[in-house]
């Protein structure tokens, strides 16, 4: 028993230090994005029912790091404002997906081709969903008004200035606070996960036993779709099916279904934007990532230079291992930091009612 705990920690660990510095670095990334970009802006610009807002909903949303659930008040917000149903369930799908923290992470693990493929996949499928929702999806488009936005740093109303010595301050107060806080716990489980899958399944066991076709992305289908998990910790378990034998274009399916989805997200959309938009999300989200990840395969399987593509194994580390482990050393306690805090504060609002 203890053999099995040590070899999973031991499998962990190594894909933890793998991905350590890049998500070091798309959490500071992610923190300036929060911070400098004008959300009321965006808001401006989603409101037509045309395929340029779609458009905009889903290259918006590709570098915000947000998950399924943290996307939702987002959106919601967004929808409020008067962006269109097209171009907020553009955003719904095409946010949590991807992010400015796991595109750094995707690259750690899957290489340049993968995570260039993922971000095409996730624009691709958000629009596809927005344009659906265009077609099929009737709404009154009323007058839009813009709420009046809170100040990200102090949440004011009123028209204020920061320096940029505090604006600086809060991009890593959000960054390695906020954002780790909400993210670190599933990360760690994710990396848990994928350290699981790569001790316990043998080499080509996916392979061997589904084969290589659609059945795979049928799977991870039924298994990504109602199942919470955000889009940096989708990266180490992909990570290990696709060590494990699984097709790029079933991993694919997986890294797009899992973070796009969940339960909560769904019951949202329902209630909110109606029982239409709740099929044709699902549909998307079903149809999209089948077709993408069928191209990615046919893409994959036409080279036989695989080394190429750069993924699992196959691409080289431009960061010395020292600094690879220094970075997961620090990561890891910023994290286990938060979740104590986190445990402590709750524990003394429980107390105090």
């Amino acid at each position: 028993m203890i053999e099995i705990v040590i070899g999973i920690i031991k499998a962990s660990i190594e894909l933890f230090v793998e991905m350590a510095p890049y998500l070091i670095f798309g959490y500071f990334f992610a923190g300036i994005l929060h911070i400098f970009f004008n959300t009321g802006f965006v808001s401006r610009q989603l409101g037509s029912r045309d395929l340029m807002s779609v458009i905009k909903a889903s290259l918006f949303g590709i570098p915000l790091p947000l998950c399924s659930c943290s996307v939702i008040p987002s959106a919601m917000s967004l929808k409020k404002e008067g962006a269109s149903k097209g171009s907020v369930l553009s955003f719904l799908i095409s946010t949590p997906t991807t992010g400015v923290d796991s595109i750094f992470a995707t690259y750690a693990l899957l290489g340049w081709f993968f995570t260039l493929y993922r971000i095409i996949a996730s624009f691709i499928t958000g629009v596809f969903a927005g344009i659906l929702s265009n077609i099929f999806n009737k709404e009154d488009m009323t007058e839009r008004v813009v709420k009046e936005e809170h100040c990200k740093l102090c949440k004011k109303e009123y028209e204020h200035k920061h320096s940029l010595k505090e604006k600086i301050s809060s991009v890593f107060s959000y960054a390695f606070g906020t954002l780790l806080k909400d993210t670190g716990p599933a990360i760690l489980l994710g990396v848990l996960i994928g350290g699981g899958i790569t001790f316990f399944m043998p080499d080509g066991f996916i392979e061997q036993y589904l084969g290589s076709g659609i059945l795979p992305m049928i799977i991870m289908l039924i298994v990504g779709v109602p199942m919470y998990v955000c889009a940096t910790a989708s990266i180490p378990i992909a990570a290990a099916l696709l060590a494990k034998g699984i097709s790029p274009g079933a991993a694919l399916v997986f890294l797009i279904a899992g973070p796009a989805t969940n339960i909560v997200t769904m019951m949202v959309i329902s209630k909110n934007m109606g029982k239409r938009s709740l099929f044709i999300y699902l549909a998307s989200i079903i149809i999209g990532s089948i077709i993408m990840g069928l191209l990615m395969n046919l893409t994959y399987d036409s080279f036989s230079n695989k080394a190429f593509f750069g993924m699992v194994g196959n691409h080289k580390q431009f960061i010395p291992l020292m600094i690879q482990k220094a970075s997961g050393l620090i990561l890891f306690v910023l994290i286990a930091v938060k979740m104590i805090k986190y445990k402590l504060f709750s524990s003394k609002k429980e107390v105090m009612h």
